[in-house]
């Protein structure tokens, strides 16, 4: 590799590391005579330290970029390193990086260098490339920009497995402070193109189980932005005239019939489906407008995933928090758990939060946050409560909630065969009754519970290793060092119970 690329390579990867939505899975692309493979036996998932997925190519492909976002690391007017990759330069990269084994698939992100088209249609080329004269069949996640053409945005998502436009921002206004530059409805039409295309294509599977039963291959299902459902009237068409392949292609609208080239093997429109992104602790927003945004996501636009990124502070700014101010990660973590419920719960966003309660609590899950601020649904008998009531119980998931129901069939579900069903008794035990009979100990009251709950993961975190960073020897001489200290002999004393007390 010439040094020019390597440095390309080397600034262009950097670059990449912030952005979050970097996933494989949902596609089922054979290996059929050419190079690489989608499926999903054949993708690895893994995260570095510093939250790059390491089984793909993460990279962006050029930081050149035209637009003044305060919380960019890759601004205009941010004093960086500079690079862009040609088509062609990308393209062979990948594939040596793929011959080699060390990745198994490409998440390309981009600025915006002149212009989104003309952004659009280099990377365009790069992945036209991979795919139609290398022949790589292996995983691409692209990203789209907003501003890019609808023709572009097809032509893309015809070689790409997954598309993403990121969001930003979970409100207009922090858009509007932050990157003025940007625009909401800008954000909002390459993702509803994309969503319509794959309505198209009867393609469209959404977040989790969130659609389970419904039929939201059917246009009717399409939902403006904000969640706002579209009422068909009596012979309306029920195209919306939003860049889907029937209006680019529509005679009455001007255009041409589009006929896409005829190559070897057939590709479908974004099989893996879209995806976005906000930044999280960049503006003033309360865990409620975070979570209110993401829903109204899957509503509108049934994206696969709305992923969040904790604000890593890069720079001197009074719009932005401090220099010293550590990324929310905790608070990222309880957003993701929030948003899990949300696709596979049924939970909404309105019933996780109060007007006097607008922020998660990051001590407790979010289920158990929802719980204790709902202490008058509990507690609720196993023996008879349906499987949505089930599912609202802290420590039991959908698969033991499956497991109760068919249970119950037989006989009545006993309190000693619950944890052999899979639920977490050290929280489900204060929110239900089995035949009857609670186990939580004294009355419901929240403060108790909490303290409960919070006491159990203490002893969870006790017998931890000691350090996060080390792994733990069975066999480590260091072990049989005798203490010196007081100090040291508790240390022992919980490296011994982390080896299981083999070495007394």
């Amino acid at each position: 590799m010439d040094r020019s690329l390597m440095d390309k390579l080397q600034i262009l990867a950097d670059s990449a590391k912030y952005d979050v939505s970097c996933s494989t899975s949902g596609v089922e692309r054979k290996n059929a005579g050419r190079m690489g493979n989608a499926a999903c036996a054949g993708i690895c998932h893994s995260w570095s330290a510093d939250g790059r997925c390491i089984s793909l190519l993460k990279i962006l492909f050029t930081n050149k970029c035209v637009y003044d976002c305060e919380y960019c690391v890759n601004r205009r007017s941010a004093d960086v390193e500079r690079a862009s990759f040609e088509p062609s330069e990308l393209a062979d990269l990948t594939m040596e990086f793929y011959r080699r084994n060390y990745i198994e698939g490409l998440f390309l992100s981009s600025a915006v260098e002149h212009s989104p088209d003309y952004t659009a249609e280099r990377i365009l080329q790069c992945l036209s490339l991979l795919r139609y004269e290398y022949g790589f069949a292996g995983y691409i996640h692209a990203k789209i920009i907003p501003g890019v053409s609808q023709e572009l945005i097809h032509a893309i998502g015809m070689v790409a497995d997954r598309l993403s436009v990121n969001i930003e921002l979970p409100t207009g206004e922090s858009l509007q402070r932050l990157a003025p530059q940007k625009k909401v409805n800008a954000i909002f039409s390459p993702m509803k193109q994309i969503t319509t295309t794959l309505i198209e294509q009867k393609a469209l599977k959404g977040p989790g189980t969130m659609f389970k039963g419904k039929n939201i291959n059917n246009p009717l299902h399409d939902l403006q932005p904000m969640g706002k459902e579209l009422i068909q009237t009596e012979g309306a068409d029920a195209d919306m005239g939003d860049g889907s392949l029937y209006q680019i292609s529509s005679p009455k609208e001007g255009h041409s019939l589009i006929k896409e080239p005829r190559y070897k093997y057939k590709e479908r429109f974004a099989p893996a489906g879209q995806t976005t992104q906000m930044i999280i602790g960049a503006g003033t927003e309360t865990d409620r407008q975070i979570v209110k945004t993401s829903e109204s996501l899957y509503r509108s636009f049934k994206m696969k995933r709305v992923y969040f990124s904790a604000y890593v502070p890069v720079r001197n700014s009074p719009l932005l928090p401090s220099l010293f101010t550590a990324p929310p990660l905790v608070r990222e973590h309880r957003l993701y758990q929030a948003d899990w419920l949300l696709r596979f719960y049924g939970f909404s966003a309105d019933e996780m939060f109060t007007d006097a309660e607008p922020n998660l609590d990051l001590e407790l899950d979010p289920k158990i946050t929802w719980a204790l601020r709902n202490i008058h649904y509990f507690p609720i008998e196993v023996n008879k409560a349906s499987m949505e009531e089930l599912l609202r119980i802290p420590g039991v998931g959908t698969t033991s909630a499956l497991r109760i129901i068919r249970q119950r069939k037989v006989c009545a579900v006993k309190y000693e065969d619950l944890k052999k069903m899979g639920v977490v008794l050290k929280r489900a035990r204060f929110f239900l009754t089995c035949s009857g009979k609670y186990y939580g100990g004294k009355d419901l009251i929240p403060e108790y519970i909490k303290g409960k709950i919070l006491k159990a993961d203490g002893i969870k975190s006790r017998l931890l290793p000691i350090n996060d960073e080390i792994q733990i020897s069975m066999f480590s001489p260091e072990s049989f060092h005798l203490p010196a200290t007081p100090q040291d002999s508790v240390s022992l004393q919980r490296s011994l119970e982390t080896n299981g007390g083999l070495l007394i």
